[in-house]
């Protein structure tokens, strides 16, 4: 049997939890002002998981809204794969955890560890297991509650991250190219420069690491900025490289929304300020479901259309990174 030529997105979700945490409110919790945050980072509020909440019913319900979106079934799932740095728990993965929420009982499910690359890479993963014939639809989320690992005494970092999850469900079929090729990279001799030190099999979790505050995320933040835009901005020029398209041809680039001075300088080596599409602004980071949420939203609201050539590029701890290039087909 011929293998599929094109794999496409059939339906894209997202969610974002209810409570708005805003620049303003991080003046009363740590030494900030909102227009230091914002001239910064581009960022002016974002949104926080209620205490019972879990990375796994942010993910259940953006991969609702991304199957009634597709117009499929739970049941129709044949892989179901969540990128997350923030799991409900160290094992079962949460995937597992999202399968019995939604009823995906046909779906073989397991958890993608890329940090903020975490989306790009599942979907790479899910669209070569569909391409390869090993499976017929699957469903990708990246979701994270970032603010259950995030040490709200550090000023560096607590106003940067937000919580929230992003779907997408995947079918072999569709007009043009669908899903492309796509570049990712990885270089774990920089882990130190953004990283949670403790909690782990080499820091386990004890009194003195607690007291060491080990158990939160660490960035070395002028180092990874420098880090990200020449390495999504490598990404992007491969992929367009590898898929022999031009980028004139490509109608919107969606960068992971870590930060607008690192998007800004992308746009700017790239030449494509006037087709970026940010959401950083309402969002802050959300790690793996940034690149969800804001591909979501740009269907969405009518950025993307069809025959549209989009570009995607990530980059977060490890250091990982990537990019790739898909013809929307809806």
């Amino acid at each position: 049997m011929d293998l599929p030529r094109t794999v496409s997105i059939i339906g894209t979700g997202s969610y974002v939890p209810e409570k708005v945490l805003t620049n303003h409110d991080l003046e009363k919790i740590v030494e900030t002002t909102d227009e230091w945050i914002h001239s910064r980072t581009g960022m002016r509020e974002r949104h926080i998981a209620a205490p019972g909440q879990a990375s796994s019913d942010l993910g259940t319900e953006a991969a609702k809204a991304a199957l009634a979106d597709a117009g499929i079934e739970a049941g129709e799932l044949d892989l179901l794969i969540v990128a997350t740095l923030s799991p409900d728990m160290f094992f079962p993965s949460t995937a597992c955890f999202v399968q019995e929420k939604i009823g995906a009982k046909n779906a073989y499910c397991y958890d993608l560890g890329a940090a903020c690359s975490g989306f790009l890479f599942a979907l790479d993963a899910a669209k070569n297991q569909i391409a390869s014939g090993a499976v017929k639809t699957a469903l990708v989320i990246g979701t994270e509650k970032m603010s259950t690992f995030i040490d709200w005494e550090d000023r560096g970092t607590c106003i940067l991250f937000g919580d929230g999850a992003g779907a997408a469900v995947l079918q072999a079929g569709g007009e043009g190219r669908g899903i492309m090729k796509s570049v990712m990279g990885s270089d774990g001799s920089l882990a130190d420069l953004l990283w949670t030190p403790g909690g782990g099999s080499r820091n386990p979790i004890s009194h003195e690491m607690i007291d060491q505050r080990q158990q939160y995320l660490k960035m070395r933040g002028r180092e990874v900025f420098k880090h990200a835009v020449v390495r999504m901005t490598e990404a992007v020029v491969q992929a367009l490289e590898k898929n022999d398209v031009g980028v004139d041809e490509i109608k919107c680039f969606i960068p992971h929304q870590a930060n607008i001075r690192i998007i800004d300088a992308i746009a700017k080596r790239l030449g494509i300020a006037d087709r970026i599409y940010t959401n950083v602004e309402k969002y802050a980071n959300t790690s793996s479901a940034a690149l969800a949420i804001a591909l979501d939203e740009a269907v969405k609201d009518g950025t993307i259309q069809k025959g549209d050539l989009v570009a995607l590029t990530v980059f977060g701890g490890g250091f990982t990174w990537g990019a790739n290039v898909l013809e929307w087909n809806r």
